[in-house]
Parts: C-alpha cells; structure tokens; sequence
C-alpha cells in the first residue's frame, strides 16, 4: 500500500511537472516584447534584417510545440538555455547563485522549525500566561508581510543598532551567517508563528485524547507520557506543516534577496523577468515549481509513515 502511495504521488509530481512547464513556457511565449532588442541596447532602431538573424539564432521565431518541445528536451538533459542579457549560458548563471540561495533557505528552516517546535510545545504543555504571550506574539508575526519585516529588521538591526549587514551575502561559512542572519530572519518569521501554531494545537490535542489519559491513569511517569504519547503522535502535523513552510520559503525567497541584495536564484528570477530574459525566467520559474512540489510530495510521503492514521487509498 505504501509503495502504491509513493507512485501515486511521483506520477502527480511529474504531472504538475509537465502542466507547469506548459503554462509557463506558454505565458512568456505570448508576453509582449522582443527579447532580441535585448542584444542590441539602446541607440536608433535596429535594422529588420539584424532582428531576424537575431530571431533566427536564437529561435524566437519556432511555433509554440516546437519551441516548447526544443526548450523541454533541453531541461531534461540540462540544457537551459541561453540568456540574452548575461551573455552566458543559463546552468552557469544558477550555478554562481544556486548556493546562497540554498544557504539561505536552509538558515531559515532552522530559524522556523527549531524556535517554531519549542515554542509551540512549550505553550501547550505549560499554558497560562506562556501560552497566551506565545499566541499573541505568533500571531503579530503572522499578520507582517515578507517585505515589510524585511524593512524593519534593516532598520531596527543594521541602522540603529549596526549589529548585521544589510546587503550582500558574504564569503565563506562565517560570513555568510552574518550577512544572511537579516534575511533568514525575515523570511522565517511568518512561517515560524504558523509552526509554533500548529505545534500548539496538534500537541494540546494529543494532551486531551483517551490513550494519553489511559497512560497517565495507569501511573506512567509523565515525561514518558510527554515523549511517547503526546510528542510522537503530534510529530506528523508538526512535521507536515515543517514541510510547508520549507516549500514556502522556495518560493518567497525572491523578495528577501531583492530586498537585502543577496545574489541568489531568486534575485536573478526577478532581474531576468524585469529584463524579459526568457531563457532564464522560464529555467528559473519552472526549478522552482519542480522543487516545491518534490518538497511537498517528499512532505506527504513521511508524513504518512509517521501517522498510520493517514489514508493511503486512492482518495487521498
């Protein structure tokens, strides 16, 4: 059965694969503008004949099935293409940004999952106050968009208190901790108030069921009930919502990097389409649905494994 829910949802990763790279080759196949013009500059109007050769190179005259079947061939065996403003290939381009972007990301989840889990689990298990002054915090953060904690934390902690850098992404491990530590902290800090929450809730609820009042009936210490009853049992939702957040993180990393100049994937995602730089947006675009999906599959499946109450069935 689990083996059958593994294929399942492999084969819905590769359909959304496919769907997605339909709509987003498509949109930017009818998106106005003459990428060409990107090769010339600025100066008098570029000659016809100049524009077809330019065409005619780059292939920006193909029929949409043939330019979308060219382009997919190439991403399935690692060719992405050419871009018309960095005069360079596509793989090197994400490959010089692929690592802050990761080290971002990955800075983030920490800074989501490890304050988000305790946080949560502390307010469920002691209540009262604790838990009132978590919910309140939890829920301020969850209200701020992305941008506008981006703004704050630059002015609270760079401006006023010079304690991190603002801009760049820095060199080597200690570096980049530093210069990233503004942006982690932007990014995680919705996702790490919808962590602490739903911690709060899934281990609040495992407090109240029958097996965890049967355990503490028949005089099993407390801190076992804590660890075996309550934490395990509460460990999918946690982990299921974990999950989302790390996908979530994918996909809003643009704007922090924007933000805090990180030269990293999504940065060169909003240039590129500033700049109808189509080899790169459609790349960009289509790797970062690829790895949201395969995150959330990835989610699913070990989810699943954890909490054998999760329907394995055809329905799911």
């Amino acid at each position: 059965m689990m083996w059958r829910f593994v294929g399942r949802r492999t084969a819905m990763l590769a359909a959304t694969a496919l769907v997605a790279s339909i709509a987003i080759y498509g949109a930017l196949f009818i998106s106005p503008g003459d990428p060409a013009t990107l090769l010339i500059g600025g100066g008098k109007p570029p000659s016809p004949e100049l524009l077809e050769a330019i065409h005619r190179q780059y292939h920006l005259d193909d029929p949409f099935a043939q330019g979308y079947w060219r382009w997919l061939t190439g991403m399935l065996h690692g060719d992405a293409g050419q871009s018309l403003t960095y005069r360079d290939s596509v793989n090197n381009l994400v490959a010089d940004r692929v690592g802050n972007t990761v080290f971002l990301v990955a800075y983030a989840a920490l800074l989501i999952i490890v304050p988000g889990v305790v946080l949560g689990t502390l307010a469920a298990l002691r209540g009262g106050w604790g838990e009132t002054l978590v919910t309140m915090v939890t829920t301020a953060l969850m209200a701020v968009p992305t941008f506008v904690m981006s703004v704050l934390l630059i002015w609270w902690l760079s401006v006023q208190w010079g304690w991190f850098p603002a801009y760049g992404a820095g060199t080597g491990f200690a570096g980049r901790v530093e210069h990233l530590t503004l942006p982690a902290l932007a990014l995680a800090a919705s996702w790490l108030a919808y962590v602490a929450q739903v911690t709060r809730s899934a281990v609040r609820a495992e407090l109240g069921s029958e097996h965890v009042q049967t355990a503490r009936s028949r005089g099993i210490p407390e801190r076992v009930v804590i660890r075996k009853h309550v934490l395990r049992n509460a460990s999918a939702p946690i982990f299921s919502v974990s999950g989302v957040a790390v996908a979530g993180l994918i996909a809003g990393c643009s704007i922090v990097e924007q933000a805090f100049g990180v030269n990293g994937i999504g940065a060169l995602l909003i240039q590129s389409a500033a700049k109808q730089d189509l080899a790169v947006v459609q790349a960009l675009a289509l790797i970062t649905v690829v790895v949201f999906v395969a995150v959330n599959t990835l989610v699913d499946v070990v989810t699943a494994a954890l909490d054998h109450r999760v329907s394995l069935g055809a329905g799911t």
